[in-house]
Order: C-alpha cells, then structure tokens, then sequence
C-alpha cells in the first residue's frame, strides 16, 4: 500500500481550511478538558499538544511547499511530534487558549488558502522526485485531524 496521499476534485486550500475548521470545532468543547491526558495508540493526548501538532504539521508543510515553489531545498523535520508530551501540553485549556488556537490556526489556514490557490494546476501536481506535490501535501494535512479527534468532543 502507498504512503502517497489520495486527491480528489476539492480544491487543495479548501481541503485545508476544513481540517482546520474542524479542528477548532472540537477545540470549542476542550475548555471542559479534565486535566488527564487522553490515550490513543502509543501516545497520550491534551487540548494544548493536540493543538501544538496541528500547527506543527501546518507549519511544516507550509514551508515545504515554500521552499519548493522558491526552488530551495527543503528543511529536514526536526519536530519531536507527539511522542514527546510537553509540561506546557498538561497545562489548563481556557478560553483564552481557545481563543490563541483559534487566531493562530485560522491564519495559518489563510496562508495556505492564499499560497495553494496562487499556484496553477501545474504547480499543484508538480514533484521533485518521490516529494509530494502541493495538492497531495495539502491532502496529507487532514491527517492532522487526527490529534484533535484523540482528544474528542469534550461536551458534559
């Protein structure tokens, strides 16, 4: 089975703003969150590392493509991901950091908004190699949804 993620005929900046909204949508219920980290699989899960992931990945992406488009290479991911939980993930989810979330994760969908519907049909299939293309990364992202659907629907 292929790693290479599957497309369809959404557009690759929609397919992005929807994971993100999605993500905040269950964001909303984390102010709820008891303070006990969630299991799933190998790894445990808060509203603050399942919020940090998500803009990691995003962040990640983001300047893969950049880098690809400008005709650099890449920067090689560093990220400890979510193997790692953080003293800051164990940390209260308030309102503020929902709000936080909320202004960080909508703009960084507006950077791949602008960026993925700047680029021709062309660029957004285009590879260097065995790399994704700007359509397949995008694609790739809704994996994302992920951290925050470990943490779940918070609702009493």
């Amino acid at each position: 089975m292929s790693d290479v993620p599957i497309t369809d005929d959404r557009h690759p900046a929609e397919v992005v703003t929807r994971m993100v909204d999605s993500v905040l949508a269950l964001a909303e219920t984390w102010t709820a969150w008891d303070g006990v980290p969630v299991p799933a699989g190998d790894r445990v899960y808060t509203p603050h590392k399942a919020i940090r992931r998500v803009t990691d990945h995003l962040i990640d992406h983001l300047a893969e493509i950049e880098a690809r488009v400008a005709g650099l290479p890449t920067i090689p991911d560093a990220w400890h991901a979510s193997a790692t939980t953080t003293a800051a993930d164990l940390a209260a989810f308030t309102a503020a950091d929902l709000d936080e979330a909320r202004s960080r994760l909508t703009r960084l969908a507006q950077v791949f908004d602008v960026r993925l519907r700047a680029l021709t049909g062309a660029q957004l299939d285009h590879r260097d190699g065995p790399a994704w293309s700007p359509r397949q990364i995008a694609f790739h992202l809704t994996e994302s949804f992920y951290y925050a659907e470990s943490v779940g629907d918070l609702r009493a």
